[in-house]
């Protein structure tokens, strides 16, 4: 059984870092693309950063704007997303997928297997 579990959520004052943790089980996802989502409440799921199966190449989205960092660790099938300078609007669920079958990393329908998602709120 295939399964991804996030952790390192959690509550932070603004210009403060977390560091998510999206660790896989069940297949390795080595040759594939893992991505970072998120969810507020009322607000649809938004993109916040991919990275490549093979060549660890990188994307985020436009508001990241160098904020977050998207890296894996194939030896342990796990994919981070760091975060720095967190702002209030950065509060929300966020999810990791992986297994991405139609070739749009930003795309939240493209990709096969979700985790239950990781808390972030920050303060103001």
């Amino acid at each position: 059984q295939v399964q991804l579990v996030e952790s390192g959520g959690g509550l932070v004052q603004a210009g403060g870092s977390l560091r998510l943790a999206c660790a896989a089980s069940g297949r390795s996802f080595g040759g594939d693309s893992m991505a970072w989502f998120r969810q507020a409440p009322g607000k649809e799921r938004e993109f916040v950063a991919a990275i490549g199966g093979r060549d660890a190449s990188t994307y985020y989205g436009d508001f990241v704007k160098g904020r977050f960092t998207i890296s894996r660790e194939y030896g342990e099938n796990t994919v981070y997303l760091q975060m720095d300078t967190l702002k209030p609007e950065d509060t929300a669920v966020y999810f990791c997928a992986a297994y991405n079958t139609l070739g749009v990393l930003a795309a939240a329908h493209a990709y096969f297997y979700w985790g239950q998602g990781t808390q972030v709120t920050v303060s103001s």
